[in-house]
Order: C-alpha cells, then structure tokens, then sequence
C-alpha cells in the first residue's frame, strides 16, 4: 500500500516536471526554435488546432522559424494566431510561406521573460508540493485506519519527501539552464 502510493506520487511528480518541460520550450530563449510556436493554436475551419498540425516548421537560420502550411487556405489564420500570440514577432508571409525573424533580445524583454520562468518555476514547485500533501495525507488516512503501522507511515512520508526534493531540483535545474539561455547575448 504504502509502494503504491510512493510509486503514484512519483509518476505525478515525473509528469508534472515533464509539463514543465514543455512549458520551457514556448518560452523564447536567445535562437529561434520550432518549439516557440508549434504549439500555438490556430482557428483551422472553426477548431483550435496546433500549428505543428498545419505546416511544416523549421528554422533555415538561427534567428528565423520558417512555416510551410499544408494547406495554402490556412496561411491567414496562422497569421492571425501568431499576431495574437504573445511572443511578440510580426509574421512576414510571402503567399506560401511565413517567416518570422526573431529580434534581438532587448534587456528589458530578457528581464521580462526571465520573471516569466521564475513564475512557471514557482508553479511547478507548488504543484509538486501539492502532490507531496495528497500522498502525505493518503498515508495519514490508511495509519488512522489500522491499513499500515506508524513506523509504515514514517518510511512513507520519509520516501514521499525525498521523491519532492529530487524533483524540485530538477525544475530548478531546467530553470537555471532556460535562464541562461534567456540572459545570453
């Protein structure tokens, strides 16, 4: 009882990092990468679908994604989706293509993005906190039930913590490698 509850909260925690894995690919860093906007949502005949459904991404130079759409009639509502993005990049669409050529980072626009990942970190921490009290509490509940023993409840609240701290660093980790992309010039 007490693996199955370990072995949960480890796969939520693994899951969660991996959410913010993901999260850290849509947060620009100082190239241009495919990953800024493949997963952005585009009005496709009435329903949101990503980008990377739509067009072929790639990114020719360092500092421009190139997208080939699929299908020529999609070209304005990708343009749309992208200008109503918060990335912050004007579309240049030539008839089959758009080309988005990535400026150079401004400090003030690192320092923004970097508060942006401080803020995606915290939010990942939270919840890997949040699933440390789920399991916590689960444990209480099967001990107040006689379902496992005291010293039981121990190893488990003992495992359960140190499965929190390897995650947490592993998020601050990604963080620090993000931040340094962000802040290279």
């Amino acid at each position: 009882m007490v693996d199955d509850i370990i072995a949960e909260a480890k796969s939520k925690m693994k899951s969660t990092v991996g959410v913010f894995e993901t999260e850290l690919h849509g947060l620009r860093g100082n190239r241009a990468s495919p990953t800024l906007v493949d997963r952005l949502h585009v009005d496709y005949y009435g329903q949101p679908t990503e980008l990377r459904q739509l067009a072929t991404i790639s990114t020719p130079e360092p500092t421009q994604i190139l997208i080939r759409p699929f299908d020529k009639t999609a070209l304005k509502s990708i343009e749309k989706a992208i200008q109503q993005s918060d990335i912050g990049i004007n579309p240049n669409v030539d008839g089959e293509n758009i080309r988005l050529n990535m400026p150079a980072l401004t400090r003030e626009r690192r320092q923004q993005l970097v508060k942006v990942l401080h803020t995606r970190m915290e939010e990942a921490r939270v919840a890997i906190r949040n699933i440390r009290r789920a399991a916590n509490d689960d444990l209480k509940e099967f001990e107040r039930e006689k379902m496992i023993s005291e010293d039981d409840l121990e190893r488990g609240e003992s495992e359960v913590q140190k499965l929190t701290d390897k995650f947490i660093e592993e998020i601050e980790n990604l963080g620090k490698i993000k931040e340094k992309d962000i802040m290279e010039i």
